[in-house]
């Protein structure tokens, strides 16, 4: 009967050979774990390019003053660029209220003061007449300028687009408001740029 059983010796050889296999596995997966580990973050999440933006490390290209951008501003450039403005308000003397309130003689205008028009309360308690700088900055970032107004748009963002609005605007009146001057130092400032 010797050579009918498993003796004691094959079973230790089988019992060994399954514990160094099971050994040889947990040791590839310490190495392939050591080998292709991922850099953990010092701060868990992502980094975003908005984060680096707002922290300073870009900076925003510097505007000219708006007596300088209204010298060199187009009408032309700007009656096309209120064909946006154009869906939700009227550019015609007489012009109906649509969205928003006619902008026929806007410059100059008090601010809120079309008649039967429903302002927001934001732009009810603002005050005033409309100057080219307010309207420079309302266009700008309406939302801004005055908040918990209703207008939904934007703003624009390019400076000289914005001064060409203005220019179309002057010009959308019985009464064409004059430009601001530049300050005299101004032009003695520019030089001294070079």
């Amino acid at each position: 009967m010797a050579g009918a059983g498993i003796t004691t010796t094959d079973s230790n050889k089988t019992a060994m050979t399954i514990m160094a296999v099971l050994l040889g596995t947990m040791a590839l997966g310490v190495f392939s774990n050591a080998l292709y580990a991922p850099e953990k973050p010092a701060k868990p999440g992502y980094a975003l390019p908005v984060a680096e933006a707002a922290a300073g490390k870009t900076e925003a290209p510097k505007e000219d003053p708006l007596p300088v951008l209204l010298a060199k501003a187009d009408p032309k450039k700007g009656e096309a660029a209120t064909k946006v403005c154009q869906s939700c308000h009227s550019f015609e003397k007489g012009g109906a209220a649509k969205v928003g309130p006619p902008l026929y003689g806007v410059i100059g205008r008090a601010k809120g003061s079309v008649p039967g028009f429903a302002y927001s309360d934001g732009m009810k308690s603002k005050g005033g007449n409309w100057t080219y700088e307010d309207l420079y900055a309302f266009i700008t970032k309406p939302s801004a300028y005055v908040p918990g107004t209703k207008m939904t748009y934007p703003g624009e963002p390019d400076a000289q687009k914005r001064a060409d609005i203005e220019a179309y605007l002057q010009t959308d009146a019985d009464a064409p408001v004059p430009f601001p001057k530049a300050d005299a130092a101004a032009p003695a400032e520019e030089p001294a740029k070079k």
